[in-house]
């Protein structure tokens, strides 16, 4: 991992535009960038709004990144677009745009509205990208490859190849029509990222939370999620620890009202020594960053994961001394107990056999949906004054 990827802070890059962030997907390395490549990613947005932009990311590159065709359009059906939809996304006023290493660059305004709930196509051609890629590996959505450049198509015809990760491509924003509009980012783990979820249905708990609130009528429309699988509070390890992206994947978002914090569950399976006054420590750190940077913290439990190789009652005793915490310390704005929806009643140590994936640790597409029902909606809006302090 190249040295300047350590995170990269809220000054070392342009500021975030106005508006709400609409979809997001927390950056991490995704192999070796290949030239003369197009990539059709497809991402769900969470809330309408005007003047969409687009964040792209080299984060991890060694070497400066080009793109030399941008395009966002709606999708109809696989690879292929809604006809009239596909518009060129420009970078300064150009068409193409060099993301330097350790960067990322946010596009111009593209006017026009995009609907809330609905599939974004963003295509992208590199003619001569070495060196490693930046994206999100675990996507659980199918997007499409090409050799060349046919992004300005609208056919998915040369679009053949499939991919189970998005490239380059880390956060959408909009500019809703209640400027009062927020958003909440939920940093975790697998069961943030939604692993063992069904893919192409956005069965994350966080797609069910976007779902929920679209209705709600809160000022809280925007969803981001920015978990990634394996992830650690404290270490790096399978990305970068939640402490080391905070700034980038969280606080360097347009419009992000609330940060959910549903992480810890990676650091105490990993049996290296961290304690629960570690953890503790690490939320600390977490709540104190984003209530400098004006966000509040809302905080889930951490999930029963009895029958998985990692347990054991020393790690069950941490994790229960960490709930404790959660529960009643009164350091977060709101607490989330997704321990208690997902424990099973008569062996609170282990996930409910009706909620278990298969592996005794992920969340199966019905239990995706009862976390998100679990979440009071009024928590997500955190008041300016309160924002302020």
């Amino acid at each position: 991992m190249p040295a300047h990827a350590g995170g990269i802070r809220p000054g070392d890059g342009p500021p975030p535009p106005p508006g709400v962030v609409t979809w997001a997907a927390a950056a991490d390395p995704v192999g070796v960038s290949l030239p003369d490549t197009g990539y059709r990613l497809i991402v769900r947005t969470s809330v309408a709004g005007r003047d969409l932009r687009i964040r792209l990311s080299n984060a991890f590159g060694d070497r400066p990144l080009t793109l030399d065709g941008v395009y966002a359009g709606l999708r109809a059906r696989g690879a292929a677009l809604v006809p009239g939809s596909n518009r060129p996304l420009t970078f300064g006023g150009a068409r193409t745009v060099t993301v330097p290493a350790g960067r990322c660059v946010w596009s111009d305004p593209l006017p026009g509205t995009v609907p809330a709930g609905t599939d974004l196509a963003v295509s992208l051609h590199t003619r001569d990208a070495t060196g490693p890629a930046t994206g999100h590996l675990l996507a659980l959505q199918t997007s499409y490859t090409a050799h060349g450049d046919h992004t300005a198509e609208e056919s998915g015809a040369n679009w053949t190849r499939a991919t189970g990760s998005w490239w380059y491509l880390d956060a959408v924003s909009v500019r809703p029509a209640d400027p009062a509009t927020g958003s909440v980012v939920a940093l975790g783990d697998s069961l943030t990222d939604g692993q063992r979820s069904t893919p192409d249905l956005d069965h994350r708990w966080p797609d069910y939370l976007a779902r929920r609130l679209a209705t709600a009528g809160t000022p809280v429309r925007g969803v981001a999620n920015e978990g990634i699988s394996g992830n650690k509070v404290l270490a790096d390890g399978t990305g970068q620890s939640a402490l080391h992206r905070l700034d980038r994947d969280v606080l360097s978002l347009p419009g992000v009202r609330t940060v959910f914090l549903f992480e810890g569950v990676n650091d105490l399976k990993a049996h290296t020594g961290v304690t629960a006054g570690d953890l503790i420590a690490g939320y600390r750190a977490v709540v104190r960053r984003a209530h400098a940077a004006g966000r509040c913290v809302a905080a889930a439990t951490i999930a029963p994961f009895k029958g998985t190789p990692e347990w054991d009652p020393a790690a069950e005793s941490a994790r229960r001394a960490v709930n404790r915490y959660i529960r009643t310390s009164g350091a977060f704005d709101a607490v989330t107990d997704f321990d208690r929806v997902l424990r099973d009643p008569h062996d609170p140590e282990r996930i409910r056999a009706a909620f278990d994936s298969g592996d005794h640790l992920h969340p199966d597409d019905r239990a995706m949906r009862a976390l998100a029902d679990a979440v009071h909606l009024p928590d997500l809006d955190c008041p300016p004054l309160e924002r302020a302090r």
